[in-house]
């Protein structure tokens, strides 16, 4: 009992901290003072926690008769550790949640911190039952069997528990770990198998560098390992070199990027940000030369019916004078009968017809309102917060040999999603060829609610990683920033200052053809992942004692 006492608290007088610290050294590296994403930082950190796991593990099995732990003392050990570490990294990741609250919302202090904390809390449990059910497949295991099958099975629990926060409850994939790896040697995965894929490759990482520095394994396991992160890290470098990129040029076009800058406490406030709104984008849309201009979310801040007299119509006769320009813009639509959209209309692009894209990943609090928390948004001062979601298959906007994809705001998070629209159809879901897939997506945000923070790099290294894995461009228009524009590699070509009020003019290069995730998650979203990971915890589970049986003793 004594040792029990000495190791709680041990536990909660050392390993805590170091937890919580490491945590948040994950959140930086996804994206730093800089805005720069760093996969090296996020391992490194990951795998202090995995040590701490592994000490734990040490420590119990010293402390078992048979080597072997009870399964509920090993799995305290790993959700207590687990929690922390998770906790620490997702607090760190959005605590700008505050400042839309607080700031914007007008909520008190206190609950909006209280709400962050409880956010992080609840999503830190998926990754604390990783943790400890990682804890109890482990039990009796050491050396080489510890390093390889720890390194597997932890990658497919954190993946698990990745999926899991990606998708249920709506979904909240902030900050996953595979984001820290956009500008990494492990970014070469994400055309195969997306940014869940490099987070497991990720994870499996940094359990095996910690085994590595903590484990007693064999000089010819060590070697093994380091052998297999050798390939790892060089397999897509090579192959891009052999192969080249998946995809072709479908030729160039110019796009004019529009970043309004409008203060988000009174972009609704008539004579003050909501007029400042209308007047500039109004004067930029009526003057535009360019052949393709883009407006933020909600740039318009009002429905067509509640503009001034002759607004809409003005605009519409520029670009029916102008038919060789297209013209996004951001803006609400409906009506109290129908019901709301956050949406992105089309002005011009004629012979076409008028575009809408609706916006289909709706925003929990902020633009739609979850069963049993009316209480909640009646504490904050948010206007249009209850949109109607637009279908999950919308058409690409074909323009100028080009085939545009929007999406709006956190969307550009859900890339299974985004894939969608590559090979399935709204009407009938048959199968498009890859000739049909869009050429460039379009991302239109507001990141002014949560103020001059990290969250703009956070979310520019998001649009990147979507880049990347489906190969093509992505145009972003925004608020406050950042409105850029990326090639199809994820890289940045034109980026606007942020928090300046101004245009981005620029070239991109639409892009054809298919990346093997494109594919595959346009088809089975992720599926595929749910079954490997799963496969991986079952095979873990039926074969946890088998080391033990097999080297137990035989009675005479």
């Amino acid at each position: 009992m004594r040792q029990s006492v000495r190791q709680r608290l041990t536990l909660r007088g050392v390993h805590v901290p170091v937890a919580l610290l490491a945590g948040a050294g994950q959140a930086r590296a996804l994206a730093d003072a800089a805005g720069q994403a760093s996969g090296a930082i996020q391992t490194l950190c990951m795998a202090a926690m995995c040590l701490l796991m592994l000490l734990a593990h040490r420590r119990m099995a010293a402390a078992s008769p048979a080597g072997s732990p009870p399964w509920r003392r090993a799995a305290s050990q790993g959700l207590w550790l687990g929690w922390w570490f998770a906790w620490g990294w997702l607090c760190a990741t959005f605590w700008w949640l505050y400042i839309s609250m607080h700031v914007y919302g007008g909520m008190p202090g206190l609950l909006a911190a209280g709400a962050v904390a409880a956010l992080a809390g609840a999503l830190a449990l998926y990754y604390a039952a990783a943790c400890a059910v990682w804890m109890v497949l482990m039990r009796g295991l050491t050396g080489a069997a510890l390093l390889v099958r720890g390194s597997f099975v932890f990658a497919a629990l954190w993946t698990l528990a990745e999926l899991m926060r990606g998708q249920w409850f709506t979904g909240f994939p902030w900050g996953a770990i595979g984001y820290a790896h956009v500008d990494s040697a492990l970014q070469g995965y994400a055309p195969w198998v997306g940014v869940y894929g490099v987070g497991a490759l990720a994870a499996a990482g940094a359990m095996a560098l910690a085994a590595l520095l903590f484990e007693r394994a064999s000089g010819r396991s060590r070697a093994g390992v380091a052998l297999a992160f050798a390939l790892v890290l060089s397999a897509p470098l090579a192959w891009q070199q052999l192969r080249g990129d998946w995809t072709q040029s479908a030729g160039q076009a110019s796009v004019r990027l529009l970043q309004g800058n409008v203060a988000q406490d009174e972009k609704f406030i008539p004579g003050r940000g909501l007029d400042d709104a209308l007047i500039w984008y109004g004067q930029r849309l009526q003057d535009n030369q360019a052949s393709l201009v883009i407006a933020p979310e909600t740039a318009i801040p009002l429905l067509p019916s509640s503009l001034p007299q002759g607004y809409w119509a003005q605009l519409a006769a520029h670009y029916a004078e102008h038919p060789d320009q297209l013209a996004l813009v951001g803006m609400p639509m409906g009506s109290f009968q129908a019901g709301y959209s956050n949406a992105l209309v089309s002005l011009g692009g004629a012979p076409m017809s008028a575009y809408r894209y609706n916006k289909h990943h709706l925003v929990p609090f902020g633009e739609f309102i979850p069963p049993l928390f009316r209480w909640f948004i009646d504490l904050m001062h948010i206007p249009l917060g209850d949109f109607q979601r637009g279908a999950l298959h919308q058409p690409a906007l074909a323009w100028n040999n080009q085939r545009l994809a929007p999406n709006i705001c956190y969307e550009d998070l859900f890339g299974e999603e985004l894939a969608a629209s590559f090979v399935l159809t709204d009407a009938h879901h048959d199968t498009w060829g890859a000739d049909q897939a869009p050429t460039a997506l379009v991302n239109v945000s507001n990141i002014a609610w949560f103020g001059k923070t990290i969250a703009i790099d956070q979310h520019l290294n998001i649009s990147r990683m979507r880049a990347i894995e489906l190969q093509r461009p992505m145009l972003r228009a925004t608020n406050t920033g950042a409105t850029a524009i990326i090639d199809h590699q994820g890289r940045v070509q034109a980026q606007l200052a942020r928090h300046t009020r101004g245009e981005l003019m620029g070239q991109f290069d639409g892009r054809t053809g298919l990346t093997p995730y494109a594919w595959w998650a346009g088809h089975w979203g992720l599926k595929p992942l749910w079954a490997v990971c799963l496969c991986l915890c079952a095979w873990a589970w039926l074969t946890r004692g088998v080391k033990q049986r097999a080297t137990a003793p035989v009675a005479p």
